[in-house]
């Protein structure tokens, strides 16, 4: 089985876990590929814990979990220095944030000081204590929660660091049906904490040197200057909406940085390839575009009260650029 067949099992098994939620799957998948962090943001109780655990399970690698709390200090993020005596001198002792998969739960629960921790490790894969750098993992990846509406206790995240993540995913709550298939694997799940080895099925996780050919494997994805432009075309349209449609004039209090088209083009390229092409074309790009880009525009007064959203604002967006 090559890479790109083990990377789809690992997304099925995710969405046999996590019910109803197609997209949060694909979005954990793609951050993979690109080396990115994700920032899943939903209500309590939609499997946004349970989505980034399962995925732990599915992939080779050490697995660390960060309970964002208001009392938090930077050092029980990334480590601190230890005084062993006069002979022996400092000896670092790592922290939470080194490991390959860093789920940071409610993230919008620490101050600004254990934020501000995130950064360089989410950007330069380092944390630098004590005047001295310490290299994160190859394989990376910070994959955060937060809940909407919850506002005490809770840090409004800077736009510096919401501009680290490559993704921000809407959890939504799940049909009807979903639910009754949520309800049924839960009873399945209780049912096996009590079983035989022999009834427990064994999950073979996907080995980081797979994970590493499908890097690989996505960066040599082909790009044509159609599709480069339709990027640049949706990203300046963020920032001058008015050219691209009337209808947005005042809508936007800035758009997205040239990091925004770096995370666009790479995670097209990261869909193509999932859906078995060598060629990016329009729909990827398209596909891509909401968690993209939806948590690097601001929205200004004047849209918020006319109770448009980031979403509906890029749909226009996206409509605007492929008539014109």
């Amino acid at each position: 089985m090559d890479c790109r067949q083990q990377l789809l099992s690992v997304e099925h098994a995710l969405n046999q876990a996590v019910i109803g939620q197609h997209e949060v799957a694909r979005s954990l998948i793609i951050a993979m590929l690109c080396r990115g962090n994700v920032l899943l943001e939903g209500m309590p109780g939609l499997a946004k814990t349970r989505a980034i655990k399962t995925l732990a399970t599915l992939v080779e690698g050490s697995f660390s979990r960060i309970q964002f709390t208001p009392d938090m200090l930077p050092s029980d993020v990334t480590g601190t220095e230890i005084y062993l005596g006069a002979e022996q001198g400092f000896e670092f002792r790592k922290g939470p944030i080194f490991g390959n998969l860093i789920l940071v739960d409610e993230i919008n629960r620490a101050p600004a000081k254990v934020q501000a921790a995130l950064l360089e490790a989410m950007e330069e894969r380092q944390v630098t204590v004590a005047g001295h750098t310490h290299p994160l993992p190859a394989f990376f990846l910070t994959l955060a929660t937060q809940n909407p509406v919850e506002q005490e206790g809770t840090y409004t995240l800077p736009e510096a660091q919401l501009d680290r993540f490559l993704l921000k995913v809407q959890v939504n709550y799940p049909g009807r049906q979903d639910e009754i298939e949520v309800l049924r694997i839960v009873r399945e799940e209780k049912r096996l904490q009590t079983a035989t080895a022999e009834e427990q099925q064994a999950i073979e996780p996907l080995s980081q040197e797979a994970v590493s050919a499908c890097w690989k494997a996505v960066n040599d994805v082909y790009v044509s200057e159609a599709v480069e432009q339709l990027i640049v075309d949706l990203i300046h349209g963020t920032r001058e909406p008015t050219e691209t449609d009337a209808s947005l004039t005042e809508s936007l209090r800035y758009g997205a940085s040239p990091r925004g088209s770096l995370a666009l083009e790479h995670t097209a390229r990261a869909q193509a390839w999932l859906e078995g092409r060598d060629h990016v074309i329009p729909e990827d790009v398209i596909a891509m575009a909401k968690p993209t880009l939806r948590h690097r525009i601001a929205l200004s007064y004047k849209a918020q009260m006319l109770e448009q959203t980031a979403d509906s604002i890029i749909d226009t967006l996206i409509d605007g650029v492929l008539r014109g």
